[in-house]
């Protein structure tokens, strides 16, 4: 039995066929300004007669008229951590669109959540426009503030914050302190949202901000906790749908 989950998120469609043991095949395209067309893009790409059930979780999930069910992200991010690393208690996920933080029992199971979607200096779009105006990708952030000196972003507001980020290169401070310093700020501002929440000790960092070691590392310094991750970190969503859905072909067998 073969099972097909898919998350539609504001930056990136990702796609993982599950075979209730593995993770057979990964797809992931971005999202752009057609969700739909992401969102069948991967589906026709991965879907086969083999596939027995459809989950698709995320903002565009109402929009896939052949999945068999729609789960909302904080479940699909949930189970798709715990797979990874059955050892958290917790999830953080530093969405395109939103922050979320999610308190886990010990057998796995949301007891609560936090979802940040108001600020958007919260989220992994305010990285991305800053390495924008810094003209640098945002996969090479890692290299790109090694052995730089954070410098203080001091606005709260995204739309200033790019101001003052355009005003701090105006004074030649050097792009890699900046790069550093929004780091922190995003840090520092997730783990104070994250810290409403009971966490455990060991949280993971899933979504594509989790392939950065320097954000991982940063966040855990904020937090006091350990933060993990895995290579599909960013596939979590995908992963638990592809779960779930095996669940349900299953008690339908």
């Amino acid at each position: 039995m073969i099972t097909l989950g898919i998350d539609s998120g504001s930056k990136t469609t990702k796609a993982v066929l599950y075979s209730g043991k593995n993770i057979l095949k990964t797809m992931i395209v971005p999202t752009s300004a057609n969700p739909k067309k992401s969102l069948y893009e991967v589906y026709n790409k991965l879907y086969s007669q083999e596939v027995n059930y459809t989950v698709v979780t995320g903002y565009g999930r109402e929009l896939l008229k052949e999945a068999d069910k729609q789960v909302t992200e904080i479940t699909c991010h949930a189970r798709g951590s715990i797979f990874l690393n059955q050892d958290i208690q917790g999830v953080i996920d530093i969405g395109g669109q939103d922050s979320k933080v999610i308190l886990l029992n010990k057998e796995g199971r949301v007891i609560d959540f936090l979802m940040n979607d108001k600020c958007a200096a919260g989220t992994g779009r305010f990285i991305e426009n800053i390495m924008r105006i810094l003209e640098i990708k945002i996969d090479m952030l890692d290299d790109f503030v090694k052995s730089h000196t954070p410098v203080k972003i001091s606005s709260m507001c995204t739309v200033f914050a790019e101001s003052e980020v355009i005003s701090l290169l105006a004074k030649d401070v050097p792009p890699g302190d900046i790069a550093l310093g929004v780091v922190h700020s995003i840090a520092q501002r997730t783990a104070h949202f994250a810290q409403r929440l009971p966490l455990g000790e060991k949280l993971f960092f899933s979504g594509g901000l989790a392939n950065s070691k320097a954000i991982g590392n940063i966040l855990e310094s904020y937090l006091g906790k350990s933060i993990i991750t895995d290579p599909l970190g960013q596939y979590a969503g995908a992963i638990g749908a592809s779960i779930i859905g095996w669940e349900k072909q299953r008690e339908k067998s």
